[in-house]
């Protein structure tokens, strides 16, 4: 049997795609009396974690443990573990209450557990309702429910709040806590970075399937100094005057406000009365998560030309850009009859990123005759081998 401490145990999990690396020696402990935030960009392996753990995908390596067993050594698991990794596993002509009562009889636990939940996730006035008729936010609240059927220790909860209305974010923001509080264990992915720092007390931050962070919010905001936004009446006076108190880290912004890092908001406001320079206005700014979390994912799969995190604008191109475009000779003259090249046509597609620039034809060549074919790698965009009608080869 298992130990019935309610923690979590990842310990260099790793999964194999073929040649993709979907987790990579992944670790990390969730403990209970607590709400932790599984978080990570699309594609850093969350969810296959969550498949891992809960015994869906086999692991290449490494193990998920579940008070200290495997999900499958877990004897009745729904007793144990509620997990939702989709809000979508209803038959559409099924009440909400007999959906309850098929999971209900599963795990052995009596029918009117499923009017207890219903209730409890909101849910009491739609329990005849069918299932096909729900809206995403109450699929959740479905969802939610099956997976609270057994009373379950530990929750492990796949985008929750997907769906949800604000009202409904704030009833599961407090629902988690109060969960968590009563001393059970509570794991949560997501995407809604404002909304899991007011939820979470832990978060595990993944990015290509490696472990990034793992530790309290409290702990990860402290390893970002806050930054105190001042606008002055003489700038130049209250830069020296906080220079003369001994602080270096002062960054002029383009707004005509003053960054200080490393000190509090009295002290400056105390330097500028001192110094006899009036203050317009100043903020104390605190590190969010969203903004430790591009730090550390690094911007797994921005796209060419983006930044992994919010930088001041530069003139010069991104790395790896090449001008393609070469300006006209002096003297060059546009002939009559000319047309622009590279105009965009009807039924356009955008050529990928490896595709390489239309060279001209050699000396000597010669337009093939109609009704033949090119080879394939002269035309990337016509049709291929074993591609017929939309989406072929895909």
């Amino acid at each position: 049997m298992h130990d019935g401490t309610g923690r979590i145990v990842v310990q260099n999990l790793t999964k194999q795609f073929g040649p993709v690396a979907a987790v990579q020696n992944l670790s990390f402990t969730v403990e209970p009396g607590s709400v932790t935030g599984f978080l990570g960009p699309n594609g850093a392996g969350k969810t296959t974690t969550l498949r891992m753990l809960l015994g869906l995908v086999t692991p290449t390596a490494g193990t998920g443990l579940i008070n200290g067993r495997p999900f499958a050594q877990l004897g009745n698991p729904a007793r144990v573990v509620g997990a939702v990794l989709e809000a979508q596993g209803f038959h559409p002509k099924r009440t909400a209450r007999n959906h309850l009562r098929v999971y209900a009889a599963a795990i052995g636990v009596p029918d009117s557990r499923a009017d207890q939940v219903l209730q409890l996730v909101g849910l009491g006035a739609a329990a005849d309702r069918n299932a096909g008729g729900f809206s995403l936010g109450m699929k959740q609240r479905l969802a939610l429910a099956t997976a609270l059927l057994g009373d379950p220790q530990i929750l492990v909860l796949d985008e929750p709040a997907n769906g949800l209305d604000p009202e409904g974010i704030a009833w599961l923001r407090t629902f988690l806590q109060s969960y968590a509080r009563s001393g059970r264990t509570v794991l949560i992915s997501s995407h809604l970075l404002a909304e899991v720092e007011q939820t979470v007390d832990q978060v595990v931050i993944v990015s290509r399937g490696q472990t990034m962070y793992q530790g309290s919010l409290d702990q990860l905001r402290g390893r970002q100094q806050g930054r105190v936004l001042v606008q002055p009446s003489d700038t130049g006076a209250l830069v020296a005057a906080l220079r003369e108190d001994g602080v270096a880290a002062i960054e002029q912004l383009p707004d005509g406000r003053i960054a200080v890092t490393g000190v509090a908001a009295k002290q400056v406001a105390d330097t500028a009365l001192k110094a006899g320079v009036s203050v317009y206005g100043i903020q104390e700014e605190k590190a969010d998560l969203e903004r430790l979390f591009f730090q550390l994912t690094s911007g797994q799969y921005a796209a060419p030309g983006q930044y992994a995190q919010p930088v001041a604008y530069q003139q010069q191109p991104p790395p790896g850009y090449q001008q393609q475009y070469q300006a006209p000779p002096q003297g060059y003259q546009q002939q009559p009859g000319y047309q622009q090249p590279y105009q965009q046509q009807p039924g356009y597609q955008q050529p990928p990123q490896d595709y390489q620039h239309y060279q001209p034809p050699a000396p000597g060549y010669e337009t093939p005759p109609p009704g033949s074919q090119q080879p394939a790698q002269d035309n990337p965009y016509g049709r291929q081998s074993g591609q017929d009608g939309l989406g072929g080869g895909a």
